[in-house]
């Protein structure tokens, strides 16, 4: 059996909400998916990547729209091996100076210390103005993650 996970991790990787609010932030979106398996929030000491897992479609430059994937699993390991520290890269085919964070990927990625995440949620997609109220709960702006396992 599978499993699929709805995150809403801050656009800002540094990012953490305050304890209440991510408090505040569970139990909304607990009323959103009263069926999920499991909703929580979690802080984390260090960057983590959040990412779609079996449902990845691709990734390309924020500038010139050009094809990253050729490049962009050495960027990640390189970031990787200081904990996501570090998101900055020059990007090969323009040159152009970005982050792993502002990369267009075609299926959402976020980079963050904090996760807001159902598990199992069965509701298909939360609606503009479900996650503009969760946003609202945590005080920041989110970015959303569909995670299939």
């Amino acid at each position: 059996m599978s499993d699929d996970w709805i995150q809403f991790v801050p656009a800002d990787p540094r990012a953490q909400p305050t304890k209440e609010a991510a408090d505040r932030a569970v139990q909304l979106l607990k009323s959103y998916a009263p069926e999920a398996d499991e909703v929580t929030a979690k802080f984390m000491e260090h960057t983590e990547i959040f990412h779609p897992v079996e449902n990845w479609e691709g990734v390309h430059c924020p500038v010139c729209g050009a094809d990253a994937e050729a490049w962009f699993d050495d960027a990640m390991h390189r970031a990787a091996d200081e904990s996501f520290s570090d998101l900055t890269v020059q990007t090969p085919c323009c040159r152009s100076h970005t982050s792993l964070n502002d990369l267009h990927y075609v299926s959402q990625v976020a980079f963050g210390r904090f996760v807001l995440e159902a598990m199992n949620a069965n509701i298909g997609e939360t609606t503009p103005e479900q996650d503009r109220a969760l946003s609202d709960a945590l005080g920041l702006p989110l970015r959303k993650v569909r995670l299939h396992l």
